[in-house]
C-alpha cells in the first residue's frame, strides 16, 4: 500500500513539475525583448552620474534620480530607496551589494521568489529580480538567517542584500513592472 501512495505522489510532482515549466515557457515567449534592460526614456530625470546628496541626511533621496514611484539604488552608497507618489520616500536602508554590479540606467522586476538558494549558497528570500549581466542574475534579496556577509570577488554573485525586515518591504513595494532606478 505505501509503494501505491508513494507512485501517486510522485506523479502529482511530475504533473505538477511539468506545468510549471509549460507556464513558465509561456511567460517567456510573451515577455518583451527588452524586459530587465535599462530603458533610455522610462523614468525622465534618472541620471547615471553620482547625483548631488544631502551632506547632511545622508538618507536623503538623491537628486536625479527620476520621478514616479519607484525604487532606487545607488551603487557607491549601498543605498535602497522605496519612492511612492509624489516623491515621497517610504524607506531607505542600505544594503550589501554582491560582486557584479548593474550598470546605471532605468530597469523593471522581472521576477520574483519567495524562497530559494542563493548562487553563494545562502538561503534566502524576498528575491526581487531587475536584469542581469553577463549571465548574472542582479536583484534584491534577504538571506533568511539575517547576514550580509561580504561577497566572495573570486565567485560571480548578483545579489544585492538587505536585512530581512528591509527584504519584506522590497517584497511588498517592487511587485512585476515596478521601476528601478540605478544610479551611481
Amino acid at each position: 500500500m505505501a509503494g501505491s501512495s508513494s507512485g501517486f505522489v510522485a506523479g502529482l510532482t511530475t504533473a505538477a513539475l511539468a506545468t510549471v515549466g509549460f507556464l513558465a515557457y509561456q511567460a517567456s515567449a510573451s515577455a518583451p525583448s527588452d524586459l530587465g534592460r535599462p530603458r533610455t526614456g522610462g523614468s525622465p530625470g534618472v541620471s547615471a552620474a553620482k547625483g548631488p546628496r544631502d551632506g547632511k541626511d545622508p538618507a536623503a533621496l538623491p537628486a536625479g534620480s527620476g520621478t514616479g514611484v519607484r525604487v532606487v539604488y545607488a551603487l557607491d552608497d549601498d543605498r535602497v530607496w522605496l519612492v511612492g507618489e509624489g516623491d515621497t520616500v517610504k524607506r531607505t536602508f542600505r544594503v550589501t551589494a554582491g560582486s557584479v554590479d548593474p550598470a546605471p540606467g532605468v530597469y523593471t522586476v522581472t521576477s520574483r521568489s519567495n524562497a530559494i538558494t542563493g548562487t553563494d549558497g545562502t538561503a534566502i528570500e524576498h528575491v526581487v529580480r531587475f536584469t542581469e549581466v553577463e549571465g548574472v542574475t542582479i536583484g534584491f534579496s534577504a538571506a533568511v538567517d539575517g547576514s550580509t556577509p561580504l561577497p566572495n570577488p573570486s565567485v560571480k554573485t548578483g545579489g544585492i542584500r538587505e536585512s530581512r525586515a528591509d527584504g519584506a518591504a522590497m517584497w511588498d513595494f517592487a511587485t512585476i513592472g515596478r521601476t528601478v532606478a540605478v544610479m551611481r
